[in-house]
């Protein structure tokens, strides 16, 4: 049987955790800094969960996650 191939772009934005679900990174943090708080950017660092209703479409671009 041939390896499935993993979607390149979803493994670049998205990480399975050890309990299975799916961290992504904020977005918003490119460009046009200096009208976002210091509070604001401080909150975009962190990372965030993908909704549980997208899960399953990130978890099926990502066979080997």
């Amino acid at each position: 049987m041939p390896k499935m191939k993993s979607n390149r772009a979803a493994k670049k934005r998205f990480k399975i955790t050890g309990t299975g679900r799916v961290r992504r990174s904020k977005g918003g943090l490119n460009h046009n800094m200096q009208e976002k708080s210091r509070k604001r950017l401080r909150r975009l660092r962190k990372n965030d969960m993908v909704d549980s209703t997208m899960e399953k479409r990130v978890k099926l671009m990502l066979p080997y996650g």
